[in-house]
């Protein structure tokens, strides 16, 4: 069973300084119709103007990861981390009792293009922790690149929740299938391009909710990027 979640029917918010979709409910966008998907909380697509960001905020008991598409983001918190997050890197941050942390575009000149999303701890009161991770372009090209898991398998990053999240960079005319446990959901999101997925057709933005299907083949009619989240 497949829900489409359309790039344009997501709530949107324009802040001047920052533009952002949300595809659950976010902040004063309130839908009860899509408020989570199993363990996925938050998914918020965000272009930050140069020079701009997220003053200092607190977080607790949830799973946070930050992936930039394009630009770049500065990440400071209260666990004394300072890092520059980049296309092509992931950053997961466990909220757990509590952490404040600010979030910047370091540049002077381009905006930054990122996703963030928040899922929920298997339990809470987790110790605070911080991870972040560049993963190779060409172990997602053509083929699903596991870049969090509960067990940090195949170098993947830690992520306190019974969810596995996968990077897919698809060539025009490349097919990738994908097997599916019988108890399992996944939601698929296209971060970029036009994919087709068991003849579904989804675009730029565009989010899948699946449940009880046994596999997933996604083919592609452009150069397309995809998130895959595996979920309990």
């Amino acid at each position: 069973m497949f829900q489409i979640r359309k790039a344009f029917e997501r709530g949107h918010a324009n802040h001047g300084w920052l533009d952002s979709w949300h595809t659950f409910s976010f902040a004063d966008y309130h839908d009860p119709r899509h408020i989570h998907f199993r363990a996925l909380r938050v998914m918020n697509e965000d272009r930050i103007a140069a020079g701009q960001g997220f003053g200092t905020h607190p977080h607790h008991d949830m799973e946070i990861v930050t992936y930039v598409l394009s630009g770049a983001l500065e990440h400071r918190d209260s666990m004394g981390n300072g890092e520059i997050l980049r296309p092509g890197e992931f950053q997961r941050m466990t909220a757990g009792t509590g952490i404040t942390h600010s979030e910047f575009n370091p540049s002077s000149t381009e905006p930054a293009h990122l996703y963030q999303i928040w899922l929920f701890p298997d339990r809470k009161g987790l110790t605070p922790g911080y991870e972040q991770k560049s993963f190779p372009r060409d172990g997602r090209r053509n083929e699903l690149q596991l870049v969090a898991s509960p067990d940090a398998s195949d170098g993947a990053l830690t992520i306190h929740t019974d969810a596995k999240i996968y990077l897919l960079e698809l060539e025009p005319g490349r097919r990738v299938e994908q097997s599916l446990a019988p108890t399992r959901s996944a939601w698929l999101q296209v971060l970029r391009g036009h994919v087709v997925v068991n003849d579904i057709a989804l675009m730029t933005g565009d989010g899948l909710a699946i449940n009880t299907e046994s596999s997933l083949m996604m083919a592609a009619h452009e150069p397309t990027e995809i998130m895959l989240f595996d979920l309990a």
